[in-house]
């Protein structure tokens, strides 16, 4: 575990310095050509740099132990982080789509196709480089976001965080490849035919959608972590409990996310008048684990006559 999260580490804080350093190249380029598409790519590569940055503080923030005034830990600072990245890519999408109408109403623009096209063409270098950092030989790329948290094995989260994190940063940057592929593409027209200048706030228009609609999930999950809402796939906690033999009723159930990977839950159950509860809460705790993989379980047993007052 220690050695994969060594290596992750290593690979997410060269990605990290790499999409830094080229985030401000693009931004000086994107400035000197008057280019928003470049603008907007350097938006997109962002949320790259963003979601590297906690990738690496919640790998050194979650192996923290809980403290007297941090009693869950530190898992909740990711979410902070992922909601601060969010907004600010946000702003400055939308600040980079009212250029691009004032661009369109007004007409009155000039745009350097010769320093739009090697910058656009040095970010599709970058973003190769990027991938090959980031590159996991004989692992599946995929990150599905589908899958819920709760159901996901406890025992495998600890032990590839790493790699799930370096994951993460991986599809993020390929989507940021094929949007900087985008912006060279709208380059070369400009570049090559002046007169088609309107591509660049149009690339604006269509890669601020991109970004937009690659941040809503994660900002959705964001929210209803913040707002302690339930984890997907935990609709069925209730009756899981009362399948419990000698449960006969469950009241009090909360279930909530520290972050991505860590549920948890606190529940009331009423059990038969002569059952043994100890016996009741193994079967139930150990249920609840195998289920749904959650982290922390807070049960109080209490028996059906005491139930009768708080039912």
């Amino acid at each position: 575990e220690n050695k994969t999260r060594r290596v992750a580490r290593r690979k997410l804080l060269a990605a990290c310095a790499v999409s830094l350093v080229f985030m401000t190249g693009e931004v000086i380029g994107g400035y000197a050509a008057h280019s928003l598409a470049i603008m907007t790519d350097a938006a997109h590569l962002l949320t790259d740099f963003g979601s590297i940055v906690i990738s690496i503080f919640s790998l050194e923030v979650s192996s923290r132990p809980q403290t007297q005034t941090m009693t869950f830990g530190w898992h909740r600072a990711e979410i902070l982080g992922m909601f601060l990245s969010i907004v600010s890519v946000w702003a400055v999408t939308a600040v980079l789509v009212f250029s691009a109408v004032q661009r369109i109403a007004e007409g009155e623009y000039d745009i350097d196709g010769q320093i739009m096209l090697v910058t656009s063409a040095c970010a599709v270098v970058v973003n190769v480089l990027m991938v090959l950092i980031l590159h996991q030989s004989g692992a599946s790329h995929g990150h599905n976001h589908k899958v819920p948290v709760a159901q996901r094995d406890k025992r495998t989260r600890g032990r590839h965080h790493g790699s799930a994190s370096v994951k993460a940063a991986f599809v993020h940057v390929l989507g940021d490849l094929l949007q900087s592929v985008g912006v060279l593409l709208a380059a070369s027209i400009i570049h090559f035919w002046p007169e088609y200048k309107v591509a660049d706030p149009l690339c604006t228009f269509l890669f601020s959608v991109v970004v937009v609609g690659t941040t809503l999930p994660v900002s959705k999950d964001v929210f209803r972590i913040l707002m302690e809402g339930a984890p997907q796939g935990v609709g069925s906690v209730r009756e899981q409990l009362l399948s419990v033999g000698k449960v006969k009723a469950v009241n009090g159930l909360h279930t909530w996310s520290l972050n991505m990977d860590h549920s948890l839950l606190s529940a009331h159950i009423a059990i038969d008048e002569g059952a043994d509860s100890q016996i009741v809460l193994r079967k139930a705790t150990k249920l609840l684990r195998s289920k749904f993989g959650f982290s922390s379980i807070t049960i109080q047993v209490e028996r059906c006559k005491a139930e009768r007052q708080w039912r």
